[in-house]
């Protein structure tokens, strides 16, 4: 039932994309409530070219310009250890439902019995960090992949030169 579940929805989002947007939308009409877990590694790379606060700040920025406020946005670096990653997850409290397409976190999530739902993928050709992140670094369109707002902030971060450097 609607308002009664906690979900929780782990991912890199290098950058936050439309397809994460729509992905938070569809778990709140299920769920009611979420809980946002920025993952990846601590030190920036080429696959990660955003550091926690950044994307920390993409999130919000465009769940405010949706009007959604009934998210909590939490932070958990990778380690090398299952068991450790998820003690982490664990110490962000409980959870009914997670929601994830990434083979090795369900497969760490069940492992603590927690049930896993595959996500919806939306135009997952476009809507996809990866393909983002090569179009800006060969000078292509993507603003239409990325809400407004993180476009913005990505613009002023000068994130595509750090992109493009990487």
């Amino acid at each position: 039932m609607k308002g009664t579940k906690k979900a929780l929805f782990i991912g890199r989002f290098q950058p936050f994309h439309n397809g994460h947007l729509k992905v938070i939308k569809d778990i709140l009409r299920a769920s009611g409530r979420i809980t946002i877990v920025i993952g990846g590694p601590a030190k920036p790379d080429e696959r990660n070219p955003f550091s926690f606060a950044e994307r920390e700040r993409m999130i919000r920025l465009a769940l405010g310009s949706e009007g959604i406020s009934n998210c909590e946005i939490r932070k958990v670096a990778d380690v090398n250890n299952n068991d450790e990653w998820n003690a982490k997850i664990k110490r962000l409290g409980k959870f009914d439902v997670a929601y994830s397409r990434n083979p090795w976190v369900a497969r760490c999530l069940k492992k603590i019995g927690m049930p896993v739902i595959k996500h919806a993928f939306y135009e997952r050709y476009k809507n996809c960090g990866r393909v983002i992140r090569e179009r800006i670094a060969e000078g292509k369109e993507w603003k239409s992949l990325v809400p407004a707002a993180v476009y913005e902030y990505i613009k002023k971060l000068k994130g595509e030169e750090r992109i493009s450097r990487l």
